[in-house]
C-alpha cells in the first residue's frame, strides 16, 4: 500500500527503523484494528495508534463522558462532557491524523455480538473495565483467530499480555489462551471497581501507550512480543516484572476439556 507524500513525511520517524520502514508502515495503513473501550486503557491507546498510521480504527463503548473521566481519559475534553465517547473520540482521531478512518460503535459489547464484530479486524486491543467483556472478547478472539492485546488496571498497578493461541511457540505447543492464564472471572463484588477504588490517572497513560506498542508489533512483527508472558507494572515502586505463562491442558476452552 503505497505511502502520500505527506505520509511519508508524518510517518518520517518509522520510516527510518530498519525494524519497521516502508513495507512495516504499509502494513501499519492497511490494518484494521478494533478498540474495545475509550476510556482510561483506550483513550492514549486510539492516539498512539492513531498517530501511528492504522489505516482503520473501530472504537467500541457504549458510554458518555463524564467530568470524572478527564483525569485519565485523556482523549476527552471538557467540551466533550455528556458526548457519547465514540463521537469524542473519534473527532480527536480526525484532528490528530486525517488519513485514518474512524469506524465507531456506540455499543456495550456482548457475547452474542462479539463474535461477528470482531471477525472484521485484523487485531484487537481490549481496554475494557469489567470481566464480563474480557471473556466475551477473549473468547471470540479465540475462535475468530485474532490476535488480542489486552490490559488490565488496578490502583497503582496494571497488566497486559499478548495473546495468538491460533499459532504455536518455537517448540510447537498452542500459545495460551486468555483462561489459560486466567481460568474464571473472580467472584461478584470482589474486585472493587474503578469508582470505588480509585486509580492514578498517568497509569492509564503507561498502560496504553504499552498497548499501542503491543498491537504496532503485532501488525509490523518486531522484537519478542508478550505471548505466553504477563506484563506487571507496579508504580508504587516503579517495578516492570515479566511472568511466564503457557498452554493448560485442562482449560475448557482449548484443552482437553474442550467443548464440554
Amino acid at each position: 500500500m503505497a505511502l502520500s507524500s505527506d505520509e511519508v513525511e508524518r510517518y518520517a520517524r518509522h520510516l527510518v527503523l530498519p525494524e519497521v520502514g516502508g513495507p512495516g508502515q504499509a502494513r501499519l495503513k492497511a490494518a484494521r484494528v478494533l478498540v474495545i473501550g475509550a476510556g482510561g486503557l483506550g483513550a492514549p491507546l486510539i492516539q498512539y495508534l492513531a498517530a501511528a498510521g492504522i489505516g482503520t480504527i473501530g472504537i467500541i463503548d457504549d458510554d458518555v463522558v463524564s467530568l470524572s473521566n478527564l483525569q485519565r481519559q485523556v482523549i476527552h475534553a471538557t467540551p466533550d462532557i455528556g458526548r457519547l465517547k465514540v463521537e469524542s473520540a473519534r473527532d480527536a482521531v480526525v484532528r490528530l491524523n486525517p488519513h485514518v478512518a474512524v469506524e465507531t460503535h456506540a455499543a456495550r459489547l456482548t457475547a452474542e455480538t462479539a463474535q461477528s464484530l470482531i471477525g472484521t479486524y485484523d487485531v484487537v486491543a481490549d481496554g475494557s473495565d469489567n470481566f464480563t467483556t474480557r471473556y466475551a472478547v477473549s473468547d471470540a478472539c479465540f475462535h475468530a483467530r485474532r490476535p488480542l492485546v489486552t490490559a488490565a488496571l488496578g490502583r497503582f498497578d496494571g497488566s497486559l499480555t499478548t495473546l495468538k493461541p491460533y499459532a504455536s511457540d518455537a517448540r510447537g505447543r498452542p500459545n495460551p489462551t486468555y483462561r489459560c492464564l486466567f481460568p474464571n472471572p473472580p467472584p461478584p463484588g470482589s474486585v472493587a471497581p474503578c469508582a470505588e477504588a480509585g486509580v492514578l490517572g498517568a497509569l492509564a497513560g503507561i498502560m496504553g501507550s504499552l498497548m499501542a506498542l503491543e498491537v504496532i508489533r503485532t501488525i509490523t512483527d518486531f522484537g519478542e512480543p508478550l505471548v505466553g508472558r504477563l506484563l506487571m507494572v507496579d508504580t508504587r515502586s516503579m517495578r516492570f516484572e515479566t511472568l511466564g505463562y503457557g498452554w493448560d491442558d485442562a482449560n475448557p476452552l482449548n484443552g482437553t476439556d474442550a467443548g464440554t
